[in-house]
């Protein structure tokens, strides 16, 4: 007759755990944001959303905090272009001596006037015409309104729109540039608009 009484054990061998690698800034950032996901803004979870496009260009997503913002002082960013209509970075960029233009721009997928290039490309020319300065072009997501800044200021540095183009994409692939606003750029290059 069996006995109905005793329970199942698992088998316990003396193996010592492996030791673990250490962990990359990269690793511990992913770590502490799958831990916190549950927050307002997901984007935020690994930090700041910054892709360098030259030693001196970066784009990305919204800033939205002062804790964001101290992160992008200490990425060494004395400039920054806000697209987004969302929220106006100026105040949270004062704190650190950071110059923002708000340049807002609503992400409708329809035609951007000539004005809204103007006003980022000549902010562009100002700031990097001191060799130590980084800007820092950004909207919400960093998906359409700052890669279609982007290109305008490396077009009007004298870079093919297509090159530019290409080197946005291949850094950050997240960038999306529709059609309406690529034609946009195009106008404003070629003094229309």
């Amino acid at each position: 007759m069996w006995n109905t009484r005793v329970r199942w054990q698992p088998v316990v061998r003396n193996v010592k755990p492996r030791p673990r690698p250490a962990e990359s800034e990269a690793q511990s950032l992913f770590k502490t944001g799958a831990q916190s996901r549950r927050g307002a803004f997901a984007s935020h979870w690994m930090g700041m959303d910054i892709t360098w496009l030259t030693g001196r260009i970066a784009v990305g997503g919204g800033i939205w905090t002062a804790d964001n913002m101290a992160k992008v002082a200490q990425a060494g960013i004395t400039h920054i272009i806000d697209m987004q209509i969302e929220f106006d970075d100026t105040p949270l960029g004062k704190a650190h001596g950071i110059e923002v233009l708000w340049n807002p721009a609503d992400d409708d997928f329809e035609p951007k006037p000539a004005d809204l290039f103007q006003r980022g490309v000549e902010f562009a020319e100002r700031a990097l015409e001191e060799p130590e300065t980084k800007l820092f072009i950004h909207c919400a997501a960093g998906v359409h309104r700052a890669p279609m800044m982007a290109l305008a200021i490396l077009g009007s540095m004298g870079w093919e729109l297509g090159d530019a183009q290409q080197l946005i994409q291949q850094r950050r692939p997240a960038a999306d540039f529709t059609d309406v606003y690529v034609q946009s750029v195009e106008a404003f290059l070629n003094g229309g608009g």
